[in-house]
């Protein structure tokens, strides 16, 4: 024997009913505009706590780094700390609102001389594959303060540096530089 099939009565508040078209607008509205307040939240997370985006202006970091190339800035890496090497952006001692960006040359305590164009750090000169320009400048011998680093653009004849308003206190440190994005010819990391 067959059994007659069951039917369940369809009622208005049943999925399978057609919502009115005000109530389905309404519920895109509240998806989108959610999605837009979590792309915004985490913008602002991101530019706080990750990465920044900065603007290079100057030739005193050429020829790594021209000016109008943009590059990406890491604030996660400086919980990892700094580096010889290092091209970081700052707020320089004598001009807090304007950001820099130079190469750390030396860490707190460290005894930093120049002699004949070329860094001695701690009695050993320092070897600089960055560097593509010859340079010219005789500096006496100088210990680099508890936490602060002593940075050098790496176009030294035409850098504004701590050869000439001294050491970068730590605090002033914003971040790395760690991605150049544009050009799009010259993107790549930031050695």
């Amino acid at each position: 024997m067959e059994q007659a099939p069951e039917f369940v009565p369809v009622s208005a508040a049943s999925p399978g009913w057609p919502r009115s078209p005000r109530r389905r607008g309404f519920r895109w509205l509240g998806l989108w505009s959610g999605t837009a307040f979590r792309a915004v939240l985490l913008f602002v997370v991101a530019q706080t706590f990750i990465v920044q985006g900065y603007r290079v202006y100057g030739s005193c970091i050429e020829p790594n780094l021209f000016t109008g190339e943009r590059l990406l800035g890491t604030k996660l890496s400086l919980m990892e700390g700094i580096h010889r090497g290092d091209v970081i952006v700052f707020r320089p001692p004598q001009k807090p609102a304007t950001a820099f960006i130079k190469r750390v040359i030396g860490l707190p305590g460290d005894l930093i001389e120049i002699h004949q164009s070329h860094v001695y750090l701690n009695g050993r000169r320092l070897m600089e594959p960055y560097l593509r320009r010859l340079w010219h400048d005789d500096r006496a011998p100088e210990r680099v303060a508890r936490d602060r680093v002593y940075v050098m653009g790496d176009n030294r004849d035409y850098s504004n540096d701590s050869r000439m308003w001294g050491e970068v206190p730590l605090s002033n440190i914003q971040a790395k530089a760690w991605f150049r994005y544009w050009p799009l010819s010259r993107a790549g990391f930031i050695r």
